[in-house]
């Protein structure tokens, strides 16, 4: 992806996100792939941990994927998680007006991957969450899917 910061307008980008875990706990890989809608250009940005969560590899793609990024992009980001998606846009203000407590007083798991997502949002002009079905014949989905299940075979 090249650096757009000469334009006036905000690079808009598209990111499918996804991870993948052989066991859970177990190997894990992840996946991101980047699209800049104006020029169709692409990136991919991948990785793997040797044991890890399904839920870890999801929240890692999308922190992955926008932290690939300049900052000031307006961004979607598309997934399959709704544990990163509702979290994101739903449970994460509870969280923290709860002192970072989960239901019942337990404290939020993944709690740092959470704060490392926050981040990675806050960088960019705007990031809007869409929730897309998984193994349902979306393109991107379906791409990052095979990225991020292949990593974690590796």
């Amino acid at each position: 992806m090249t650096d757009e910061t000469t334009q006036s307008t905000p690079r808009e980008i598209t990111i499918a996100f996804d991870g993948a875990c052989k066991g859970n706990p177990g190997r894990g890989g992840y996946g991101a792939i980047l699209v800049n809608t104006r020029t169709g250009a692409e990136k991919i940005v991948k990785g793997r941990e040797a044991n890890t969560t399904n839920n870890k590899m999801e929240l890692t793609a999308a922190i992955a994927g926008l932290g690939a990024l300049s900052p000031c992009a307006v961004v979607t980001m598309l997934g399959d998680s709704k544990y990163v998606i509702q979290g994101i846009t739903e449970w994460l203000p509870g969280w923290k007006a709860k002192g970072w407590k989960a239901a019942g007083g337990k404290p939020v798991a993944n709690r740092q991957l959470w704060q490392n997502l926050e981040m990675a949002v806050a960088r960019h002009e705007s990031v809007t969450w869409v929730w897309v079905r998984g193994h349902a014949g979306h393109e991107l989905n379906e791409r990052v899917d095979g990225i991020a299940s292949a990593m974690a075979c590796g």
